[in-house]
């Protein structure tokens, strides 16, 4: 018998480290769906199957994330949806809002204009968006855990929160992220979650619970994190590349690759990254377990 059978997922990867874990996203198409979601966010066709079908096609190929969002708490459906484009890149990142009264409005749209510069496609979003996961259908992790937090959050930043489909980490539940700068939480007790909103605000990065920068790769995001650990840095203070692959891998199986962390300041840092085995465990509410890999930053490396 496995030890964490019978546990929500969440509760079996309470000792997996965070860092590292934010699903990679630069590009997000967020349309207001406040109906019930199905398991799949485009495979469930919630959105009609015509609609979905091309959707899903376009999505793939801008390789944008599509995702649900919907107010928190129980609202009259007007029959006009916010639809929110986003670039998450960690430089340049931008948000736009529109609205629709029609799905067939969203094949309208180019998606692949959502890899660069803001298109004007609708009103420029200034303030930082706040999406919490609350896919209950995916995983009841997210449901019971991610609700309280999205209500607690919208009641302090009206029209500034969503609850959303699954942003990829339901084991670490509550998760939340910011947009545009791709933050990505876990593990989020109200009060975590309320400073990291308020930090963002102030264009600085809570640490407590953040798995990353969506628009990062995992070793990037785990360098990053080390070194935020270390240095007082704003939110944009930090620009962060991976380092070629090297032959270490032959000598040390467990390295996971390097990355230079730059600050703004002209500050230089290396940070190699290794991987980290733990017991196999569910990834999801009632799925079988599966083995669980982690990253974990060497000490960081000042350069002069």
């Amino acid at each position: 018998m496995n030890a964490f059978d019978g546990l929500p997922c969440s509760s079996a990867a309470a000792d997996v480290p965070l860092p590292g874990t934010a699903t990679r996203v630069s590009g997000w198409l967020c349309v207001e769906h406040p109906g019930a979601w199905g398991r799949d966010v485009i495979g469930d066709e919630v959105l009609g199957a015509e609609i979905t079908a091309e959707l899903a096609a376009r999505t793939a190929a801008a390789r944008v994330r599509p995702t649900l969002i919907r107010r928190p708490g129980r609202h009259e459906f007007t029959g006009a949806r916010t639809v929110l484009l986003v670039n998450s890149r960690a430089e340049g990142g931008w948000c736009e809002r529109i609205e629709i009264t029609e799905l067939e409005q969203l094949l309208d749209l180019d998606l692949h204009l959502l890899d660069g510069p803001p298109p004007g496609l609708g009103e420029p979003v200034t303030d930082p968006l706040v999406l919490v996961c609350a896919h209950g259908k995916r995983d009841q992790c997210c449901a019971l855990l991610g609700r309280p937090i999205a209500a607690a959050l919208s009641a302090a930043h009206p029209g500034q929160v969503w609850e959303c489909s699954h942003t990829g980490g339901h084991r670490f539940a509550p998760a939340m992220v910011l947009l545009p700068s791709g933050l990505t939480y876990g593990r989020v007790a109200a009060a975590a979650a309320t400073e990291a909103v308020a930090a963002v605000h102030r264009g600085e990065v809570a640490l407590t619970g953040l798995r990353g920068r969506s628009g990062h790769k995992p070793v990037e995001q785990v360098a990053e994190l080390a070194v935020r650990a270390e240095i007082a840095a704003g939110l944009d203070d930090l620009t962060v590349r991976s380092e070629p692959e090297k032959n270490s891998v032959a000598i040390d199986p467990t390295y996971a690759g390097s990355a230079l962390v730059t600050h703004r300041d002209g500050r230089r840092w290396r940070v190699a990254a290794r991987t980290v085995a733990f017991a196999p465990r569910q990834a999801s509410c009632g799925a079988g377990p599966k083995p669980v890999t982690a990253l974990v930053a060497d000490p960081i490396q000042p350069l002069h």
